[in-house]
């Protein structure tokens, strides 16, 4: 449980504001390195590292100049600030020990201390498995220039050259002499040296990391399995309210009118108060409702119940799935936006050949993390502090400012662990709810949303329909290949009136298919939105890599080609696709793409690791038994995953075995990489077998687990296993590549077991799940 006294965390659980790490975490004398989050001016050119107080402004030259801080007390204590949100991922894990190993630091005397939302830490949004890719380079060089400063220090205090100087573990070295001193001994005297310049450091080649590409457990789990770990739902204050949030049963409806009486009369209760509906676009605000605010929680969701509210029309009153999915099919079966061409499509299918169409639905999706929304805020004196399960700790803060008509600087947002976030959390509406009723109630107040809340106020993964076309030559392979996808962009949730997808959103696999195909199209068809559409672990992936995969499959079949040898063929010789193949707005993950280029030899690679390791080919597919295989790249790494199904009497799949091949270059923790695979195994099948979020006339139709399943240790996979190739690529994404794969493959192996072809998910609505 988080302790809060005078309306900020105790600084014995976390030191979050910079005045708070500087003054209240370490003592006077302490090195204090500032590094600038900035690639290619990390570390200012000159300037003395201590100041005043101990505080280093290195590279600091305005509100817009983010950094991350390192700081080393006179103990010896190592103080690394985690700019980004725990939620499973193992990023406040990995980021600190970039900076450690490079420090030569002893792990054991290590403390991390969690940032709040402010552009001075860099870009703080834990979502696009991008934390420890944009962080990498700047983190090492924190640690090396730290590293080096405390070398000069030593070398000045016994007379010698630093080239004769060293590091062990916490500890500069002087091997002639044998003397040896701890780094806390020396951090007064380095703080008043000057920061190297970037070209004066010397980062450690991998032969001698001490703990990069080392598996290890999270900095956190100790305090998760005992209890002490503290997540948004935690939060408590002296005096504060519980809230539960009335929302608008269709999206875009308003309060017309309330009865609140009976709600009053529940005891506890204490107040009622309305949060106005949001104002197109959607972004980052509160759905809009009806606040209870009672003195337990419990108070408050009964409460709640007993709301007599009436509710304005909506445009999204006559939003129906069935009928949505026509119009998304109908649309995909047209010509849309086209936002990759190779060659001549059309010209190539009139030549004819062996034509192959299919058409491909994947539905709308929730998160349903662990951990539902929550949020404590109190709002006083203009000012509003926030404790917050987020992975958006900037974004909250400005959407809680806009909210409550507050300036950005005057609200502080402490990032708790989160019990699960999947891109939900990234939205912080349930935090405005907090600081608006906060700033009503004149008291804090602590939102939680019940698990109901939490799946018919979500902020949803799109639907889409997908239409595929291919004319197959005489060697079986496809001379043209047309693809078509319709859904309702994210866009819309930033711009009201956006109908198709930005090339962000389309570059999430489907305008970058790597196959060897002389005439290529893809096509984005029109949508419009009816609820608010978010980020979902691994995004349009999920529903591109399973039409894309899924087709390559029945091509295989058509061709009386083997699966595994089919795709090997579709990617052709190995080669770096060029970047003029791709679209001019191609964004890679917004990864360079000298650096991050696509690569087919790394799907390869992968690919042969993820069948060698599963045996294909070594059991034949049918009679209830089948294996299926997809690769996808995404965020930047390479996934082959390989599921082996059995369908047991009743004609239901069980999922036996799942292998899936991972080069994400560079793996800064192997241990917690694994996991997140192994956990995207789990995640995925749920989502395969049982996901669908459905409307009729607007409102949502499923509310919990008993309309919204997972899967359970019956359903799950059997056997998960995690193949991490070993590489000095610059590192990629870990959290979200193990998703997209894994739907084709899933769907692939039922073919290969039952002859069924899956072209609709869930796999429930087949009766297969």
């Amino acid at each position: 449980m988080i302790a809060v006294e005078n309306i900020s965390l105790c600084k014995s659980q976390a030191a979050s504001t910079r005045r708070d790490f500087l003054r209240g975490v370490i003592g006077a004398g302490a090195l204090v390195l500032a590094a600038r989050y900035a690639p290619g001016d990390v570390f200012s050119a000159s300037g003395a590292a201590g100041t005043p107080g101990g505080v280093a402004d290195v590279g600091l030259k305005g509100p817009f100049s983010p950094s991350v801080y390192l700081a080393i007390d006179t103990d010896g204590t190592v103080y690394a600030i985690a700019h980004r949100s725990e939620m499973g991922s193992g990023s406040r894990t990995a980021l600190p020990r970039i900076i450690a190993d490079e420090l030569d630091a002893d792990w054991a005397r290590v403390k991390i201390v969690q940032a709040t939302g402010d552009e001075k830490f860099g870009d703080q949004d834990t979502d696009g498995s991008h934390s420890v890719r944009g962080s990498f380079d700047t983190l090492r060089e924190t640690g090396a220039s730290a590293r080096l400063m405390l070398v000069r220090a030593a070398a000045q205090q016994w007379g010698v050259s630093e080239a004769e100087c060293s590091t062990g573990l916490h500890e500069v070295l002087h091997t002639k002499s044998g003397k040896k001193t701890g780094y806390g001994e020396l951090v007064t005297a380095a703080a008043k040296l000057p920061v190297p310049k970037k070209e004066e450091l010397k980062l450690k080649p991998r032969s001698e990391w001490r703990y990069m590409g080392k598996g290890v457990s999270s900095y956190d789990l100790k305090d998760m399995i005992t209890g002490k770990a503290t997540y948004g739902i935690d939060a408590q204050m002296d005096g504060m309210l519980y809230a539960n949030v009335a929302h608008p049963p269709v999206y875009g409806a308003a309060v017309k009118s309330l009865d609140d009486k009976a709600a009053l009369a529940v005891p506890g209760v204490k107040q009622t108060a309305t949060i106005d509906p949001f104002k197109p676009p959607i972004l980052f605000q509160a759905h809009g409702g009806v606040g209870v605010l009672a003195d337990s929680s419990w108070a408050a969701l009964q409460g709640r119940k007993k709301l007599k509210i009436e509710w304005t029309s909506s445009e999204h009153s006559s939003y129906s799935s069935d009928a949505y999915k026509a119009e998304l099919q109908a649309t995909s079966r047209k010509p849309g936006k086209v936002v990759r061409e190779l060659g001549n499509v059309d010209q190539a299918f009139a030549k004819g050949g062996k034509i192959i169409e299919a058409e491909y639905y994947a539905p709308m999706l929730a998160h349903a993390s662990m951990e539902p929304p929550a949020a404590l805020a109190h709002y006083q004196d203009g000012k509003v502090e926030v404790w917050a399960a987020t992975q958006n700790p900037q974004g909250a803060r400005d959407a809680v400012a806009a909210a409550v008509g507050a300036k950005k600087e005057d609200v502080t947002v402490n990032v708790t662990l989160l019990g699960g976030g999947f891109g939900r959390k990234s939205f912080p509406d349930y935090a405005v709810e907090a600081a608006v009723l906060s700033k009503k109630s004149g008291k804090p107040v602590k939102v939680v949303w019940s698990r109901e809340d939490d799946i018919q106020f979500d902020t949803y993964h799109s639907v889409a329909a997908m239409y595929l076309k291919a004319a197959l030559g005489a060697d079986g392979k496809p001379t043209a290949w047309l693809q078509r996808s319709t859904f309702p962009p994210i866009a819309s949730t930033f711009d009201a009136s956006a109908l198709t997808a930005d090339a962000g959103e389309i570059g999430l696999g489907w305008s970058d298919l790597p196959y060897a195909i002389p005439n290529h199209r893809a096509e984005n068809g029109e949508a419009k939105t009816h609820v608010r559409i978010g980020w979902l672990r691994s995004v349009c992936n999920v529903f591109h890599a399973y039409a894309e995969h899924a087709f390559a499959d029945e091509l295989a079949q058509a061709a009386g080609k083997d699966p595994r040898d089919y795709v090997l063929a579709l990617l052709g010789p190995d080669r770096i696709i060029p970047r003029t193949e791709l679209p001019k707005d191609y964004t890679n993950y917004d990864g360079d793409y000298q650096q991050y280029p696509i690569d087919t030899a790394r799907f390869r690679r992968v690919l042969e690791i993820a069948t060698e390791k599963a045996g294909w080919g070594k059991k034949k597919n049918g009679n209830g038994f089948g294996m299926g295989l997809a690769i996808h790249r995404s965020f930047l790494t390479y996934v082959a995953t390989v599921v082996q199904v059995e369908m047991d009497k009743g004609g239901k799949v069980k999922i036996a075995r799942v292998d899936s091949a991972v080069d994400a270059g560079t793996i800064v923790n192997p241990e917690m990489a694994r996991q997140q695979f192994e956990g995207a195994a789990t995640f995925s099948a749920s989502l395969a077998c049982y996901g669908e979020i459905t409307a009729k006339n607007g409102v949502i139709q499923q509310s919990n687990f008993d309309s919204y399943p997972m899967a359970r240790m019956n359903t799950a996979p059997r056997e998960t296993f995690v193949h991490l190739v070993d590489s000095d690529r610059p590192p990629a994404g870990i959290g979200e590549p193990g998703v997209p794969p894994f739907a084709p493959a899933l769907c692939n192996a039922v073919f290969a077991a039952t002859g069924k072809r899956v072209r609709d998910l869930p796999l429930s609505k087949l009766g297969l799940a």
